[in-house]
């Protein structure tokens, strides 16, 4: 801690970061346990919390994330979204196909960005807010596949027809960017995907992760 910072809201966020990371609750002694300090200050804490929605407790007393963080999680998509337009737009021109940001929302991959070419005759057309399951799709893939990977060396996925007739694509994760799991991607009408789609997609995913750091 420095003269800048305030202990009291060091201590909130802690405690929200504590039960983010567990399913099933925490009592106050066990949060007074992992923050170090006694239950009248954990007690406190959580009231200020609840007030404001960002803490529940159950009957049994257990403090669990509250549903004002995803009133907050919300305002985040903006953000994201803002920070990786130049570089979806530079890959739809450069590949003549339409580039989107994907993000997980739960077990879905969820559409937040997305940029079709100028110059093409046809494309496919895809939105904002499009959600499909994280298995199906090359952006839903990708996010998974580098769960499974070191994160230095993510590589990219490839699909063809697992979420529209006649559609392939290609997407490479994420890397790297605290507290955002995600895919930058490209869709097009193709019976496959050219060689050089693939890298490029990769490239414009370190871009939007660098921009988003």
């Amino acid at each position: 801690m420095t003269a800048e910072t305030s202990q009291t809201l060091d201590r909130g966020l802690r405690v929200l970061k504590l039960l983010a990371d567990t399913d099933h609750g925490l009592t106050v002694t066990e949060l007074s346990h992992r923050l170090g300090v006694n239950r009248t200050v954990v007690y406190r804490l959580l009231a200020t919390l609840e007030q404001h929605a960002l803490v529940r407790r159950d009957l049994g007393g257990r403090a669990r994330v509250g549903l004002g963080v995803l009133r907050l999680g919300r305002q985040v998509h903006p953000l994201v979204r803002e920070a990786a337009l130049p570089a979806l737009r530079s890959l739809a021109e450069d590949i003549g196909a339409t580039a989107h940001l994907t993000l997980v929302d739960g077990s879905e991959a969820l559409a937040v960005a997305v940029v079709e070419p100028t110059w093409t005759d046809y494309h496919v057309a895809y939105r904002a807010g499009f959600r499909h399951p994280l298995d199906r799709g090359a952006a839903g893939r990708a996010i998974l596949a580098a769960r499974q990977v070191p994160p230095a060396d993510p590589g990219y996925t490839l699909t063809h027809g697992e979420l529209e007739a006649g559609a392939c694509g290609a997407a490479a994760p994420l890397i790297g960017v605290t507290g955002v799991e995600g895919s930058v991607g490209v869709v097009m009408l193709a019976d496959s995907v050219p060689e050089r789609v693939g890298p490029r997609v990769l490239d414009a995913a370190r871009e939007v992760a660098e921009a988003l750091r």
